[in-house]
């Protein structure tokens, strides 16, 4: 009996010794990823990625469980960490309002917000019904603050269902409804509004997809599904840029409806409760307008003597068509390294250069930031810091280099300007729409 209960005492205390075991590397494993998320939470400060720039995750300490599902959920990686057992927000700079860990959260402890409380974010005036303080006035989309797909398809289907209720059928009027800017809201609304059968036409001043057709291939643009009008629901909860313009070609395509593309809006007025919308190629009138222009604009210039050349662009199109040419890509943000990335793999005789006016990459993805070191050390990438184009002409780019007291001449046959784009600010207060600054404001909350 003794040596049975000996054996059964020895047999107990290893089972509790394993546990304790489990417990104690369990423990440590999770003391070790707060340490190492605490540290890329203080490189995220000095590097300045901290602070977000639009659309972020907030996350309520006193809800979250620390599950870690919405940061399986990102597609970004590394924007949120745990941190002594709660999610925190890391590089809310590198955030691009996915909205992933949003709905991933089994407890609702994210939010997702816009400006901070140092830093205001200005948007639109808008009600619940999506209008403006000018009557038949609305905007839909990232235009808003909502930057995710998935919701400003559906903000421009609402803002359809809502222009009806108002609309008033006796004025005489070009079209029902003009419908400005081709991207998610823009395509939703244009769907939604022949679906009602009304007379729409919709101008973008680009092409399809606005904003969406500038992403870099095979860039994530959806994480969830969505129902999108006179298709029905588009079920992939992850998708590629291509992916999502084949599905609205399509759409598109089946019910024979025409974007005017390459047709900027100037200017827009109201008189007499009827809209005057004027473009580079005509004046439309119409009973209502929703805006859904995103709030990138347009793409911001240099200002320098050549940029109006046929070689210089603003995105990339097609980069397997570039092959055995010197380019020169200009910008020191994701988009501009995703860019030359591409442009060096996708034909080895390309010879790539990188012109950025700062001192280094502060503000980049990790990943684009290892690959673009890779891509320097092979001599894939040529990076130039601290300069600034003067001047493009037919065979060459002329770059200003900081404390060089000659400019550099390059040879060059194309040109990538990725400075960013002007926002619509101007352009609101000039139709009359009150813009207002958000300090930390949640857009989008589960208890909505």
């Amino acid at each position: 009996m003794k040596e049975a209960f000996i054996e059964n005492l020895i047999t107990y205390a290893s089972a509790v010794i394993f546990m304790l075991a489990v417990i104690a590397i369990y423990l440590w494993a999770k003391h070790r990823n707060s340490v190492r998320n605490l540290a890329k939470l203080e490189s995220a400060k000095k590097l300045g990625l901290h602070e977000p720039v639009s659309l972020h995750p907030v996350v309520n300490q006193d809800t979250c469980i620390g599950s870690g599902a919405c940061i399986t959920a990102c597609p970004e990686k590394d924007i949120l960490g745990i941190v002594h057992g709660k999610a925190q927000v890391i590089s809310a700079s590198r955030c691009v309002g996915h909205g992933a860990c949003f709905h991933a959260c089994p407890v609702h402890a994210i939010s997702l917000c816009i400006g901070t409380e140092k830093r205001g974010v200005e948007l639109p005036h808008i009600s619940q019904e999506f209008e403006t303080n000018i009557p038949g006035l609305f905007i839909a989309g990232e235009l808003g603050g909502m930057a995710l797909i998935k919701n400003a398809v559906e903000q421009g289907k609402q803002a359809v269902h809502f222009f009806v209720k108002k609309m008033n059928g006796t004025l005489k009027t070009d079209y029902d409804l003009v419908i400005v800017g081709a991207g998610p809201a823009g395509i939703s609304a244009t769907l939604a509004a022949v679906k009602n059968k009304l007379k729409c036409v919709t101008l973008e001043q680009d092409t399809l997809g606005g904003t969406v057709f500038n992403f870099p291939r095979q860039k994530v643009v959806m994480t969830s599904p969505m129902e999108l009008p006179l298709y029905g629901q588009v079920k992939v909860r992850q998708t590629s840029k291509t992916g999502l313009l084949d599905i609205w070609r399509l759409v598109l395509r089946q019910n024979e409806i025409t974007i005017n593309e390459n047709e900027k809006v100037e200017s827009i007025e109201r008189c007499d409760n009827i809209f005057s919308v004027k473009t580079t190629k005509g004046v439309y009138t119409s009973k209502g307008v929703i805006l859904a222009i995103g709030r990138r604009g347009s793409p911001r210039k240099l200002g320098v003597p050549g940029e109006e050349k046929e070689k210089v662009a603003y995105r990339l199109l097609e980069p397997e068509l570039i092959n055995g040419k010197k380019v020169l890509v200009i910008g020191g943000g994701d988009a501009a390294i995703e860019n030359a990335l591409m442009i060096a793999e996708t034909d080895d005789k390309n010879e790539v250069t990188l012109s950025y006016r700062g001192e280094d990459f502060s503000r980049i993805k990790p990943k684009n930031s290892e690959n673009i070191s890779i891509a320097a050390a092979n001599n894939r990438v040529r990076i130039i810091f601290n300069s600034n184009v003067k001047e493009i002409t037919d065979e060459k780019v002329v770059l200003s280099i900081d404390n060089q007291p000659e400019p550099v001449t390059i040879e060059n046959d194309l040109v990538y300007i990725f400075a960013g784009g002007t926002l619509p600010t101007a352009f609101l207060q000039k139709i009359g729409v009150e813009v207002t600054s958000k300090f930390g404001e949640a857009i989008l909350k589960h208890d909505d």
